[in-house]
């Protein structure tokens, strides 16, 4: 009965220092936050707001031409044939499909800009978080920017870490 109580006492004890040493550390960041202050993002971000006003300033410009001509087809329109108001009107309809291309031309391409220039910054935040999380001996690091849903931080927070391992 002895040995049985101290075989189950080493049992108990191993165990316990076995779950312990088991324990997984967990860490924290906001993911958004950090990809957001990046210098890259800002740079992205700049260079957007200039590619959108260049193609704001382009889209007014036509639009202002097709409103001029319209202006001025409708002020002729009564010493015009019909024939002749019947193709500026076909005229005024093509522009107006130019217009609207423009527009989903413009818009698509800053889409797809915009996406090209993330996907660097957001691998580069995520090595980053790599590195951190593999030299502070973390093995799981949780996204505290998803719907601000964690509600309890227990780990550690390796939101300066990362950003002193890239450098702002």
């Amino acid at each position: 009965m002895k040995n049985f109580k101290t075989l189950l006492l080493i049992a108990v004890f191993t165990l316990g220092v076995a779950g312990v040493s088991n324990a997984q550390k967990v860490g924290h960041i906001d993911f958004e936050k950090l990809v957001s202050e990046m210098p890259q993002t800002k740079t992205l971000k700049s260079n957007m707001e200039k590619l959108g006003k260049t193609y704001q300033d382009d889209i007014e410009g036509m639009g202002k031409k097709i409103e001029a001509t319209q202006k001025k087809y409708m002020a002729e329109s009564k010493t015009q044939t019909n024939q002749t108001n019947e193709a500026r009107a076909k005229e005024l309809q093509i522009e107006a499909g130019k217009l609207e291309q423009l527009r989903k031309t413009a818009y698509q391409d800053m889409q797809n800009r915009q996406n090209a220039g993330l996907q660097p910054i957001i691998e580069k935040a995520q090595k980053a978080i790599e590195d951190v999380a593999a030299t502070k001996g973390i093995l799981y690091v949780l996204d505290a920017s998803v719907g601000k849903g964690l509600l309890v931080k227990k780990g550690e927070d390796i939101y300066n870490a990362v950003k002193t391992k890239l450098g702002f």
